[in-house]
């Protein structure tokens, strides 16, 4: 089952990815908390319709745990998401993206410190190849930190514990109506942060923004495949795997973003981005070891 989580995380991993490009042409027409706001509703929609129709199969009994968990992830989504939108505005796409991606660095230390989850010697080098290749991707110039690369910053954070948090969760609580909840919350604070920054979300009214192809397309397959299925699986597989193999799966997301970005719209490939691409490679297959290795050990202890 590992495998399977590791592999469904990672096609995870390539829809956000290849979705890349999608957004930020949406982003011409709708401002980004409104757009989050009504991806976010959308995917709700799309989940809430199989849940409805299997509501007679289970109890029908509120759950206070399940609620304050998906509201405990849902915040920390939406912070990662918010903390990243605004301080794209005072720093450069690239300087985001990498540290956006320290992320991977952050989460081993977090499980080590809330989860109690120790970490062995291949895990961590993974960690440093993978933390390196990032680096290599995105690498700018070495300006000085500015506001914009705090607030990244702190969505480097809120992703970290974003995926601390669902693991905690994960393994206890049934993912679909977990991921409901999650979903809900980071819908209705964007819907608030729209009103708080003064975004235009009345044109989501507007017939002449909404049938513009490049909207609906990225609302429809971001709300259905890179938010709906993206973070149901990633609720339903965290509880088959390790958190800091999660953030090594994830950190594939700007590989994934790169390659999308050369075929789609003809954007180059660097020789320090395609050896970053390598050693996140590296990262992941580092991270792999100790459960293969354990694996053995067990086959041979029971026979």
């Amino acid at each position: 089952m590992n495998k399977t989580a590791d592999l469904s995380l990672l096609f995870v991993v390539f829809i956000w990815g290849v979705t890349f490009v999608m957004v930020q042409n949406a982003l011409s027409f709708l401002e980004p908390f409104t757009f989050n706001a009504v991806r976010f509703f959308m995917a709700l929609i799309f989940l809430l319709i199989p849940y409805l129709l299997t509501l007679r199969k289970r109890q029908k009994r509120s759950n206070k745990g399940l609620l304050l968990a998906g509201i405990h992830i849902g915040v920390w989504l939406f912070l990662g998401y918010g903390f990243q939108t605004i301080g794209l505005n005072y720093t450069t796409p690239a300087k985001t993206g990498f540290i956006t991606g320290l992320s991977v660095v952050m989460v081993p230390v977090f499980s080590l410190l809330l989860l109690k989850h120790k970490l062995s010697r291949p895990t961590m080098i993974g960690v440093g190849a993978a933390t390196a290749g990032l680096y290599l991707m995105t690498f700018a110039d070495r300006s000085t930190m500015n506001i914009g690369d705090l607030l990244v910053f702190l969505c480097a954070i809120s992703f970290a514990m974003q995926i601390i948090t669902t693991a905690r969760y994960a393994k206890s609580l049934p993912a679909l109506p977990l991921t409901l909840v999650q979903l809900s919350t980071v819908s209705l604070l964007s819907f608030a942060s729209a009103f708080i920054f003064n975004e235009n979300h009345s044109v989501i009214f507007q017939s002449s923004v909404m049938l513009q192809k490049d909207v609906w397309t990225a609302l429809l397959v971001t709300a259905a495949f890179a938010t709906a299925f993206a973070f149901f699986a990633q609720t339903f597989f965290q509880a088959y795997t390790t958190p800091t193999r999660v953030a090594l799966i994830f950190s594939m997301e700007p590989v994934f973003a790169a390659l999308s970005s050369y075929i789609l719209i003809g954007e180059k490939l660097t020789s320090a981005s395609l050896f970053g691409c390598v050693l996140i490679f590296l990262g992941m297959i580092l991270a792999e070891l100790p459960s293969r290795k354990k694996t053995k050990i067990t086959q041979e202890i029971t026979r």
